[in-house]
Formats: structure tokens, C-alpha cells, sequence
């Protein structure tokens, strides 16, 4: 029987409450481990305090801090209540973080030190490790609390999308979706065993969504402030984490430090489960070279429907390296090309419990749900002849050039198959005949080397000629969105200014 009612509410009191749930390497002081008790009595305390306050069945409250223990606690508080809790993205600038608070509505802040300049003036805040009057430790009302019953369809928090592409959006999700996503992940197995490292940050799905199958699970957690690469390598060996969930370039980052990577034990690490981007064979292969024992999974989910859409094939066939998986049996999906009819490519399309409730005060966004209840996904996908599944690239990435579709993550595994490529990323440049053209931003693998020519033979030898970057530009390093993936658009704004700059030979072709 799964014994949970509330979001906020995911510790069974039957098991150890002295077990260690969370190792923080961040705060003031580092390490702090803090027991299921504290956690317990910390997000009970939250509840109760908001409630002393006056606040509203329904009313949202904002966090806006770093990876920290308090994070936690305020988020399940939060939710305890009956309240909505909106994770907020600190890596904003400070007028979209204002914009995102005042659309959410949000009754009351909790923030760290380092981002309490940033809360937007007239809001009552709750500070983490600060003193004075706006103390977390002294906002709390201590005692027990009974988590509030949701009702069908209510609301359990905003999470609210990069805003890469426009005006950041509330992505609303009840407490009924995402208890789903913990129930189906959980599936009778005890995964009490576990520690999991956590980097990635929390006002995003990825993390989120780890934390609470954590909690339900009575595993621990190991939380990071923020990812760095060092510091993810040292949290694996001392603290012996046995899951890791990352984003593809967190993974890169880690594999290209290669001399703590030979010096630190990570033979704790069973599983991997990198989501949220694109993975390249290339990458795939490193990983399992430099971690042997562990599982690697390719996995993918949407913060609009959640982390549950493919697993393993129900005849037990081998997942394909580059493959997601097959469609869960729990979820539906189906492939949808341009015209609307179903396709063996195109865009995917899922029907799950997870599913949004919709946009917060968007009415100005067309709504991605279609009539029968399927969230499209603005993903494509291939399927193959065994129904695995296949990432292709999103919709909005897609470009054209001379009349020909470029998704540029099709370009950038196939870039990523040459031996001396360690990471690829393809961003689309003006042309005056074209339209827009390909050009290419590498890493190379240590101690390989290549020529531009070299690399754009290889793409010209394994792919149609329209695909071939016109461009390739060697670097160090990425540059990571708030997120963690490749920030695009700041690659496509230093394309142009290489173009501008008349670095490259971009001759129509």
C-alpha cells in the first residue's frame, strides 16, 4: 500500500527517524547531516509557522536559494500546509526573478544570505543561516503539525520553465501527479540503501523529483550547493554515493578530470541516470569506462509531464545504447508528424498521471494539451522496429537551411562518433541564400587532435552534405545555461560574432 497523501508529507515514521536523510555540503558550515526526525520536525515547523501567519489554503511561496538542507524543509513545509510551494531559479536576473515571484503571487519568501538582495521589496522573507529578524531558525513554529488532505487536482507547486525562449512560464503540478511519479518509481523495490548525490539545482525537475523518491524511499541524500566537477568527484569517494543524476555536460565536465577521477574511489556507484539532454555515444563510452560497475540509464522526462515515460522493454531485449527506452506501461505515447498523423518520427506526444494542469495566468500561451489529454512534447523522436525510442532534437532548436530540417543534436551525435571528439554543439548562422547554415563548436578529447577540414570531411562522409558545419570552432568549454545544458543562445550570439568578425569561410555551399 503506498502510504502517502501529500507532496510535502513523504516520510514513513515506522522506519529509523535517526537515519541520516541528508549530508549537506552547503550552508554556512560544511558538512552538516541531518537525521528524518530533523527533517521531519524542520518542514513541520514551516508548516506551522505559515500557518500562524494567516496564509491561505492555495497561496504560493517562494524559495530562492542555493542547494541547502533548509531548501528542503521549506519545500515540504510548504506543501504540508496547503500552501504552493515555487522553487525559483536564483541564476535569473534579478528582474525576472521579481517578474516570476509577482506572477506566481507569492504571499512570503525564503531565501539564503547570499540571495536576499534579490527578493523583491514589500514581501516578507524567511532567511536561511542568517540572524536578526528575518531568521529562518526563529521564524519556525515548532511542534506537530497534521499535512493537509489535497484534494483532487490541487495545486502542489509552480515550476517555472528557463524562459530561453520567452517569458518564463508556471508549469502547475498537483499533488496527485507527482506522488504518481514517486509511486511508479519506487514499484515495490526498497531503495533504502541508496545515497544520492545531488547537484543539479533544486527549482528544477530533475533534482526535485530525486529528492522526494529519496525521502519516500527512507534513502539518504547527498546535496551539493552547486555543481562543480571537483566537488561532485570528492562528494562521490567521501561520501560513497551510489546513485548519480546529471545532466550530459555535468557528466563531461566530470570525465575530464581525469587525474582526481584515478585518484578517487567511485567504486560506490551503482546506477547513472542522465536525463535532460541529449547523450552521445562518445560520452555513453567514457562514462562506463571510468565507472564499470554502474548502470548507465539514458532516460528522459519534461517538467510539464513528468520524469516517468520510458523504461525497460517488456520482452527483456537489451536497451540500445543510444536509445531511452520503450514507452512505460503506465504512460502512453505516440509520434506525431507535421500534418498531425502518426509517424515512426516525429513529435511525441504523452498521456500520463503526471501530466500538468497547465500554464499559471498564461492565457496568452496556447495550451500543449491536445482535447484527448496527450501533452505534446515539442520533442521528436524516432522509434525503431522494437518500439525503443530515440531522441532526434526539440522543435525549437530545429532550423532550415535551403529548404532541409536540421535538428542539431542529430548533427551533434554524429559529430561526436569521430574518435578525437570528446563534445559538439551546433548552432544555426545567417546566409544570405541558405537561410541559415550549420556551423560547429567542438571539445576534443585529451591528448586528441583533429583539423577543421579533418572534421568536417568526417561529417560530410557520414551524414547528407546540408548537414556538414560550415564552421568548426574548437574550445575548452560550453557555456552552461542555469540549468546546466548548453546555453545556445550564447552560442549562437559568439557564432555571430565570429562570423562578424570574419572568422570563418561561410562561402554559400
Amino acid at each position: 500500500m503506498f502510504p502517502f497523501q501529500n507532496l510535502g508529507d513523504l516520510i514513513d515514521r515506522t522506519r529509523d527517524l535517526d537515519k541520516i536523510a541528508v549530508v549537506d555540503l552547503g550552508g554556512e558550515q560544511s558538512p552538516r547531516e541531518f537525521s528524518y526526525r530533523a527533517l521531519d520536525e524542520m518542514a513541520n515547523g514551516v508548516a506551522g509557522a505559515l500557518k500562524a501567519r494567516g496564509l491561505a489554503r492555495g497561496e504560493r511561496v517562494a524559495i530562492l536559494s542555493a542547494n541547502r538542507f533548509e531548501f528542503l524543509a521549506a519545500y515540504f513545509g510548504i506543501m504540508r500546509a496547503g500552501l504552493v510551494a515555487v522553487p525559483v531559479n536564483f541564476k535569473f536576473p534579478r528582474d525576472t526573478i521579481h517578474f516570476i515571484i509577482a506572477d506566481a503571487g507569492a504571499k512570503f519568501v525564503f531565501c539564503d544570505p547570499a540571495r536576499r538582495a534579490d527578493c523583491p521589496p514589500g514581501l516578507p522573507v524567511a532567511c536561511f543561516g542568517s540572524g536578526g529578524a528575518e531568521a529562518f531558525d526563529g521564524f519556525l513554529d515548532h511542534g506537530p503539525f497534521t499535512a493537509a488532505v489535497p484534494a483532487k487536482d490541487e495545486p502542489a507547486m509552480f515550476l517555472y520553465t528557463s524562459g530561453s525562449t520567452g517569458v518564463p512560464k508556471g508549469v502547475v503540478l498537483s499533488h496527485q501527479s507527482h506522488l504518481w511519479v514517486v509511486k511508479v518509481r519506487l514499484a515495490g523495490q526498497d531503495l533504502a540503501r541508496h545515497r544520492y548525490l545531488i547537484a543539479a539545482p533544486l527549482y528544477h525537475m530533475n533534482a526535485l523529483a530525486l529528492a522526494k523518491l529519496a525521502c519516500a524511499a527512507h534513502a539518504s541524500i547527498v546535496l551539493l550547493p552547486q555543481f562543480t566537477a571537483r566537488d561532485y568527484i570528492a562528494a562521490i569517494g567521501r561520501w560513497r554515493a551510489t546513485g548519480l543524476t546529471a545532466v550530459p555536460p555535468m557528466i563531461a565536465m566530470m570525465l575530464r578530470e581525469r587525474e582526481l577521477m584515478a585518484s578517487t574511489d567511485l567504486s560506490s556507484v551503482d546506477f547513472v541516470r542522465m536525463g535532460s539532454a541529449p547523450v552521445s555515444a562518445s560520452l555513453m563510452h567514457a562514462l562506463k569506462q571510468a565507472l564499470p560497475r554502474a548502470a548507465v540509464t539514458n532516460a528522459y522526462g519534461t517538467t510539464e509531464a513528468g520524469p516517468v515515460v520510458f523504461g525497460p522493454h517488456p520482452k527483456g531485449l537489451p536497451q540500445p545504447e543510444m536509445s531511452v527506452g520503450y514507452p512505460h506501461p503506465e504512460v502512453q505515447v505516440r509520434l506525431v508528424d507535421e500534418q498531425g498523423r502518426p509517424a515512426e518520427q516525429g513529435v511525441l506526444e504523452m498521456k500520463c498521471p503526471a501530466v500538468m494542469l497547465g500554464y499559471h495566468n498564461r492565457p496568452d500561451v496556447p495550451s500543449p494539451i491536445t482535447p484527448d489529454g496527450f501533452y505534446v512534447t515539442g520533442d521528436v523522436f524516432r522509434r525503431d522496429a522494437d518500439g525503443f525510442h530515440y531522441f532526434v532534437g526539440r522543435t525549437d532548436d530545429m532550423f532550415v537551411s535551403g529548404g532541409e530540417n536540421i535538428y542539431p543534436a542529430d548533427v551533434e551525435r554524429m559529430l561526436e562518433r569521430h574518435p578525437a571528439v570528446s563534445h559538439a554543439a551546433v548552432v544555426p548562422i545567417d546566409d544570405e541564400i541558405k537561410g541559415q547554415k550549420p556551423v560547429a563548436f567542438v571539445i576534443l578529447r585529451a591528448g586528441a587532435a583533429a583539423s577543421e577540414d579533418e572534421i568536417k570531411r568526417f561529417a560530410l562522409a557520414h551524414a547528407p552534405a546540408y548537414q556538414h558545419p560550415r564552421s568548426v570552432w574548437f574550445v575548452d568549454e560550453l557555456p552552461l545555461a542555469s540549468t546546466n545544458k548548453v546555453d545556445r543562445g550564447a552560442l549562437r550570439r559568439t557564432a555571430a560574432e565570429r562570423v562578424a568578425a570574419g572568422g570563418a569561410d561561410l562561402a554559400s555551399s
